[in-house]
């Protein structure tokens, strides 16, 4: 069963807890809520394992200033969570939604896929 729009409050623990470390390019804190074989992909680019993610959380997009907002959340299975966030802020454009794709395993993060929002 999908349920859609759900409050950041129903979401997986882990998934509140990375989103909210990473926001802030915590790397240390986000980096406690992945597996070792951690994937993420962010627009195309792969990063594997805990060090290269690490990098990538403290390094993505910190040359901007932004604000980022919740504006949607589903739950696909209980593996299996989609996010989407609002960037708003000095990057090229402005403005991003991107949908945060998770796949959680053992209660932390296998795998995160980054991309542009697919619309309703």
């Amino acid at each position: 069963m999908t349920n859609t729009d759900l409050r950041s409050d129903a979401l997986p623990t882990t998934v509140r807890e990375y989103l909210a470390a990473s926001t802030v390019h915590d790397a240390d804190t986000a980096s406690t809520f992945l597996t070792e074989d951690v994937v993420v992909v962010d627009q195309g680019e792969t990063f594997r394992g805990r060090e290269e993610v690490h990098a990538f959380v403290r390094d993505a997009g910190a040359e901007f200033e932004y604000t980022t907002e919740q504006t949607g959340a589903h739950r696909v299975d209980d593996e299996h969570w989609v996010v989407t966030l609002r960037l708003e802020g000095s990057f090229p454009g402005g403005v991003a939604d991107l949908d945060h794709r998770f796949t959680l395993r053992g209660g932390l993060v296998a795998e995160l896929v980054i991309a542009n929002h697919e619309g309703a």
